[in-house]
């Protein structure tokens, strides 16, 4: 008798997901202007440990991401603020692997007004749901630069698993060498995470 392997309830597509202030939508080409805008505010294209687009540069930062989309390896999002429409940043699944279930999200960045505010938890709550309750992903996994601290904490304040240090693992913007930290979330872990993340969010909006 064979080993049964685990895979997707449904394999990951374009989806829009709504809530806790935030919208994820698919990203398009559409966006270039916005995602360009969102960036210009903290001039995030220079910080080397990040995947952000270059002035003049979101319309291919767009393509390698639909390109990804099309192989079946990715699926980017473009990320609104709910009440103003403002487009703020963006993140992705990625390293999609049907066969065994997983995911992994990363690519994520918000305009600097946006950093340290409801934002990130939110996003990351939505792309959680939806991959375990409804693609009925087994892991989803983070990957983040071993000097973007910043990043590290983040992961770790969503509840996730570190696994280690991929050494000489990626080359940065700059051309440097990067070590990659790894970081897992287990489906079993998921309704302790979830649970934290919307006490989290609630506590934020708290009067």
């Amino acid at each position: 008798m064979s080993p049964v392997t685990p895979s997707f309830r449904h394999i990951p597509s374009p989806v829009t997901l709504t809530g806790y202030g935030v919208q994820l939508a698919p990203l398009q080409l559409a966006h270039a202007n916005g995602l360009e805008q969102a960036a210009a505010d903290g001039a995030l294209w220079r910080l080397r440990v990040t995947s952000v687009p270059q002035p003049g540069g979101a319309a291919a930062y767009i393509q390698e991401a639909l390109r990804g989309q099309e192989a079946g390896s990715m699926l980017p999002f473009a990320v609104f603020d709910a009440e103003s429409g403002a487009l703020i940043g963006s993140t992705r699944y990625h390293d999609i692997v049907p066969t065994i279930a997983r995911l992994e999200i990363g690519y994520t960045w918000y305009g600097k007004g946006w950093q340290r505010s409801h934002v990130n938890t939110a996003c990351k709550l939505l792309l959680l749901r939806h991959a375990f309750d409804v693609l009925g992903a087994g892991v989803v996994g983070w990957r983040t630069d071993n000097f973007n601290f910043a990043s590290q904490r983040a992961i770790e304040r969503l509840g996730a698993h570190r696994d280690g240090v991929l050494r000489h693992h990626g080359l940065r913007r700059d051309g440097t060498v990067r070590d990659t930290v790894m970081y897992s979330l287990l489906r079993g872990e998921w309704p302790g995470v979830q649970a934290h993340l919307e006490y989290k969010l609630q506590s934020s909006h708290a009067d």
